[in-house]
């Protein structure tokens, strides 16, 4: 299969090949992919699977440059999701909850993402990603006239694909650098609840540990180091490629503030221009929730706004992201020191989940029990590269 381009314009002639001749994991049902649409599709396309076989629910992936902005299984949305975008909440179907929950964690980041679901998209589904600000989807199958309404999307270039669910890859992987090829076999290890039996502190009610096996299927396909935090079936916020596990867990912890900010009253009260896009209102909000506006952002927010932006002060934001409770967190490598746990613990955290390992593991597990966190240690690294 030829692809639009490598990685970049410049490096043309770019293609794909199956490894087991005649045996397509996925087939091209609209557009043309480029190098980075089939390595996010690709990626995203098992995510999402897998975290529907391990839950056994729906779920979706919302995918840039090759890892995850969010990630959930179906569940319930809630208003500031459904105002969003438009929807009912209680008539919504289970995948398109699930999307529309994976692309809620973090919807700036998915702005022009690839979107991946584990059943096939069905008509309310693509109706929706035809009106947001996507790049493609991957999917097992399309409901009748579904394909063609997304190939109305983005002038014909929308792209839709189409994964074959049976596929099994091949033991073993290969990708060539610098003139070397490397190949390793494939991590096959299967996730499940057995994973999170080692529970060296605290208890682990079934919420917990469904929002852990979510965090682990979600930090097999990003890019390293990377650690989540999640709550009710859905990714609050996830810190992907630091070369400082302590960087990504605060910055992951950002964005799960902000995911929680987006829902306090006075964010939800910012009186938009009715003609304001709504990329623009989620750029808005998450702006002022940061709180470190430019004069000229300062001017321009204002002219957004059909009504003075209602006041936000440090002691109601302190006090609202302290209500922030029962959150799960999820490393893919060792937490090598407790700074990880504490914090972690500012945004909400109750239970952990981490291979175990390091030479400092009873730092960590002495921070666990001061803030009175579950910790299971799985033993079980899901470095992605």
């Amino acid at each position: 299969m030829d692809l639009r381009y490598g990685i970049n314009p410049q490096q043309e002639a770019a293609t794909t090949v199956p490894v087991q001749l005649g045996r397509w994991p996925v087939r091209v049902l609209q557009g043309s992919p480029s190098y980075i649409n089939m390595l996010d599709a690709l990626n995203s396309w098992q995510l999402a699977l897998e975290a529907s076989r391990v839950l056994n629910r729906p779920a979706a992936a919302s995918f840039k440059h090759v890892s995850p902005a969010g990630a959930a299984v179906a569940g319930p949305v809630d208003d500031v999701t459904a105002e969003l975008y438009s929807i009912d909440r209680d008539s919504v179907g289970a995948i398109t909850s699930a999307y529309l929950r994976a692309r809620d964690a973090d919807p700036k980041s998915s702005y022009g993402d690839f979107a991946a679901v584990s059943h096939p998209v069905d008509t309310e589904l693509a109706e929706l990603l035809s009106r947001v600000v996507c790049d493609g989807v991957i999917a097992p199958g399309y409901a009748p006239g579904t394909v063609t309404t997304l190939s109305k999307k983005k002038n014909g270039r929308f792209l839709v694909m189409e994964a074959d669910q049976a596929f099994a890859p091949p033991q073993y992987e290969t990708r060539e650098v610098f003139g070397l090829r490397l190949s390793q076999r494939r991590d096959e290890v299967t996730l499940s609840t057995a994973l999170l039996d080692n529970v060296v502190c605290g208890t682990l009610p079934t919420t917990a540990a469904e929002d852990l096996l979510l965090g682990l299927a979600v930090l097999r396909y990003t890019q390293s180091n990377s650690v989540c935090y999640l709550r009710g079936g859905v990714t609050l916020g996830i810190g992907a490629g630091q070369q400082s596990r302590v960087d990504c867990t605060r910055l992951a912890g950002a964005k799960t503030d902000t995911w929680w900010l987006r829902r306090h009253p006075a964010v939800r009260a910012l009186a938009f221009q009715p003609d304001t896009r709504r990329q623009d209102r989620i750029n808005w909000q998450i702006r002022f929730i940061e709180g470190d506006l430019t004069p000229d952002e300062s001017t321009r927010l204002s002219t957004a706004l059909s009504a003075p932006a209602p006041e936000l002060t440090d002691e109601q934001r302190t006090q609202w992201l302290g209500s922030l409770a029962e959150v799960a967190f999820v490393s893919d490598g060792a937490l090598p020191f407790r700074d990880n746990v504490d914090h972690a613990h500012q945004h909400g955290v109750a239970y952990i989940a981490e291979p175990g390992g390091s030479i400092r593991s009873t730092e960590v597990e002495d921070a666990c029990r001061e803030h009175q966190i579950t910790l299971t240690r799985t033993g079980l690294r899901l470095f992605h590269h």
